[in-house]
């Protein structure tokens, strides 16, 4: 038997998610009868603790006697129990210094870190993660700017809303002006925001159609790195060349730019990339997005006019492409920017719902079939308190030397 417990989220600010909801966790147990779950009381979490007792489990104040404990978030290090295994996102993988001292402690203590963002299949593909609600979150809140901009429709907030099912019945009292949409990316963030623009019943056009037209009525292309980048030598690239050698490659986007009032950023951004475009393109002439929803988030870096992250409570600000700085968002031809760093959080019923079926479809078995994919071993960071060997290459962030 092994115990298993639900740990309260005790960053700040708060976060209402949990990894398996009252319903997901009845399945689990049902489907794997050696596991056992006892879940820490809260009084943050969007399933109230009455919710799993009712499902028929222990809620407590005391989960020491547990062996695996799941989170979400970072547990702040005073609230670190020595020797137990931990499954959170930690960021620590790319050296984030802020999160240094907790690897530290982890170490020290003597726990055994897994880490959600490494949980991959054999050809490192992600099995479990939120990509899909921040996706979804921030396309409709991408939306909810252009109507408050636009003063032709007021959303709500999606945090006010009970799930997703009501956030898109929203979406079905409104009306869009004749807006050309640019969506990037591949990956689960990526599809999230498609389905808003689905729901909308906004039509998908071609690369080439979007590039040479203009239409009565909105549209949406979704572009690839290869759309968006190219090699500088102008030789045909390929997908798997860009992400492990980005330095061949240049901007193409600028092409998008030039005919897009709205970009939905959704893309994986690697080290080493090229830019979408700099503040030196917001000054062309011909540069026409007026709306940015940078669902990636990536600060200073591949998206110029997102220049921080905005917040739950505050997601919008400008961007004045003339001085290149923050400017009030409903100021006539500012870039009206959303950059929340934890879409997530706003729709935390569902978003727990579906991270928890895919942590069962995929690790809860791992448990218990010796971990046969190899599933626990790629995703355990340290062990004996010390880093394991695929992760050796943070050893000289936790010493302080890098």
């Amino acid at each position: 038997m092994i115990k298993f417990a639900l740990i309260k989220e005790c960053k700040t600010p708060p976060d209402r998610r949990v990894v398996f909801s009252p319903n997901i966790l009845k399945k689990v147990v049902s489907e794997f009868p050696e596991a056992s779950f006892k879940v820490e009381s809260s009084d943050i979490r969007v399933f109230s603790d009455q919710e799993y007792r009712d499902a028929g489990f222990e809620v407590s104040e005391d989960i020491t006697d547990c062996d695996v404990l799941l989170g979400v978030k970072e547990v702040p290090i005073p609230n670190l129990i020595p020797d137990k295994k931990y499954f959170f996102f930690s960021h620590t993988i790319k050296k984030q210094p802020y999160n240094r001292d907790l690897l530290r402690e982890i170490m020290k203590n003597n726990i055994e870190l897994y880490d959600h963002e490494v949980i991959t299949n054999s050809r490192k593909g992600r099995l479990v993660g939120f990509g899909r609600y921040a996706g979804l979150v921030g396309a409709y809140n991408g939306i909810r700017g252009i109507g408050i901009k636009e003063k032709k429709f007021d959303l709500p907030k999606a945090e006010s809303l009970k799930d997703l099912r009501a956030l898109l019945k929203e979406l079905d009292k409104i009306s869009l002006p004749n807006f050309k949409f640019v969506l990037t990316g591949s990956g689960k963030v990526a599809h999230g925001a498609k389905e808003i623009l689905d729901h909308l019943k906004i039509r998908k056009v071609t690369i080439e159609e979007y590039l040479s037209s203009e239409f009565d009525e909105p549209v949406y292309c979704h572009i690839d790195v290869l759309d968006y980048a190219k090699r500088k030598d102008g030789a045909t690239g390929s997908r798997a060349e860009f992400y492990k050698v980005p330095e061949n490659y240049n901007s193409n986007f600028m092409r998008f730019a030039r005919t897009s009032d709205v970009f939905f950023a959704g893309h994986f951004y690697g080290q080493g990339s090229p830019v979408f475009y700099t503040a030196e393109d917001i000054q062309d002439k011909d540069f026409r997005i007026k709306y940015v929803a940078d669902i990636s988030c990536d600060i200073a870096g591949p998206v110029a006019s997102t220049i921080r992250p905005s917040t739950i409570a505050e997601p919008f600000y400008g961007y004045d492409p003339k001085s290149a700085r923050e400017v009030d968002f409903m100021e006539p031809g500012a870039i009206t920017v959303m950059a929340v760093d934890n879409l997530p959080c706003e729709l935390p019923r569902d978003a727990s719902e579906g991270f928890g079926e895919m942590f069962m479809k995929h690790v809860i078995p791992a448990f218990f079939n010796d971990d046969k994919e190899g599933i626990l071993g790629r995703a355990r960071m340290t062990e004996n308190g010390k880093l394991t060997p695929l992760y050796s290459y943070l050893q000289e962030y936790v010493n302080g030397s890098e």
